[in-house]
């Protein structure tokens, strides 16, 4: 059994796979929010200067689109199960505002993640879909002279709304792991103490603690 630096037990929350995955589709994001935001207003076209300019920075972002794609669907593929919605998850939602009062014994308790998590969760794979049909439509140097021109500035409003969205999704994601003291380090390290696991999560941690004893 895995303990901390004080002797504590320790429950593995992420496995290696799982941070590499998580990381490597964070990285991706973060250069496709830069270089997006790069070729979307001329107030944040200084953002090119980190992907190599305007010209390397309209060639590399839908590459990199495509390689966050297939990363997020991995991602998507290991933890789809855990976010699958169950009985609690609504009234959890309805007593959110407990939670961010820090009073999470007044809500249901709940399995690997909590009801906003699982919302977060099919809101970044529905922006995802979005992004990547849209992109699809407007990649100019390989495909959006199939499509009929009023389609193609669809598809340009729509990617912009989905990245807006997922990127506002994200700095809440990122908020929130900090705001949840250890919840970055699970995706660190990959572990997180009993503690965290009963107060956060309470039905994995008994889930947990059960397949430990047998």
């Amino acid at each position: 059994m895995k303990r901390d630096k004080d002797g504590n037990p320790l429950i593995e929350r992420y496995s290696a796979n799982d941070r590499s995955n998580h990381w490597f589709t964070a990285i991706c994001f973060v250069l496709l929010a830069v270089s997006g935001l790069a070729m979307f207003h001329p107030a944040t076209a200084w953002m090119a200067v980190f992907l190599g300019g305007g010209q390397w920075t309209r060639i590399l972002h839908p590459f990199i689109g495509v390689v966050m794609a297939v990363s997020f669907g991995l991602l998507v593929a290991r933890f789809w199960h855990h976010n699958r919605f169950e009985p609690g998850d609504k009234e959890w939602l309805k007593g959110a505002g407990e939670v961010m009062t820090l009073h999470e014994e007044r809500v249901p308790p709940v399995g690997r993640y909590n009801a906003g998590q699982k919302v977060l969760f099919f809101l970044l794979v529905a922006c995802m879909l979005g992004l990547v049909l849209s992109g699809i439509v407007i990649w100019r140097a390989y495909f959006s002279f199939y499509f009929p021109i009023g389609l193609v500035r669809f598809a340009a409003l729509l990617h912009a709304f989905c990245a807006f969205v997922i990127i506002v999704a994200i700095v809440v994601h990122v908020y929130a792991g900090f705001w949840v003291k250890g919840s970055v380090g699970a995706m660190v390290r990959g572990t997180v103490t009993y503690g965290w696991a009963r107060k956060h999560h309470q039905r994995w941690f008994e889930e947990v603690a059960r397949k430990q004893r047998d």
